[in-house]
């Protein structure tokens, strides 16, 4: 519990490069998406989709491109520096936040997760997930607007928990292929669990060891 408070509390530039080094990674994966092209990227595996669901290659890339700028602007708002000197930026990248998650990102990733490999197993890991960014993003904003600032930043620790999973997904990807040589579906069926489940257990204990509830 103290490691694990030293690296939070004292090891700001460790998370800042940490996250700055998986972001880069993620924004060269979204690259790859530009010019918009139906045939790219995961997209050759989900050709099906494309051609005979309607709006999925839309949804795809809201998803795609929206995920980028909710990541960027939830990492700021768990800075004290930035929260304290500047509250102006604070609000207004939390905003952003809240607006890319709840009306693109979120949405988004439910539709896409109707549609997700793996199997019936993995749709509903990605649904779940989607739902409960979308709940626990929607929660923290009620609660800021009855000053209940304690419970406000516990929901948004539960949401960028929740959107960090684009990262630690893909992270847990290479960990199974490289140690077990999985089969690609059982991949899926696994990482769709294994991306968000261990980001929302290891905020829980965070939350709970700091009592902020």
């Amino acid at each position: 519990m103290n490691l694990f408070r030293k690296l939070i509390e004292h090891w700001g530039w460790f998370w800042i490069i940490f996250f700055c080094y998986f972001f880069y990674l993620m924004l060269n994966i979204t690259q790859r998406y530009i010019p918009f092209h139906s045939d790219i990227a995961f997209l050759q595996i989900k050709q099906k989709e494309v051609h005979s669901i309607p709006g999925y290659l839309t949804f795809f890339y809201l998803h795609v491109y929206s995920s980028i700028f909710a990541l960027l602007a939830g990492f700021t708002q768990f800075n004290h520096t930035i929260q304290e000197k500047y509250p102006k930026i604070h609000k207004r990248m939390g905003i952003l936040y809240v607006y890319v998650v709840l009306f693109l990102s979120a949405p988004s990733g439910i539709f896409i997760g109707f549609y997700a490999n793996g199997g019936l197993t993995a749709k509903i890991s990605f649904i779940i997930l989607g739902i409960l960014w979308f709940a626990f993003t929607i929660k923290g904003i009620l609660l800021i607007r009855t000053k209940n600032i304690n419970l406000h930043r516990n929901f948004m620790l539960r949401s960028f928990a929740l959107a960090v999973s684009a990262i630690t997904l893909r992270l847990w990807k290479v960990v199974l292929i490289f140690a077990f040589e999985p089969n690609p579906m059982d991949v899926y069926k696994i990482i769709a669990w294994l991306g968000w489940i261990p980001n929302l257990l290891l905020i829980e204990w965070y939350i709970y060891k700091k009592n902020i509830k």
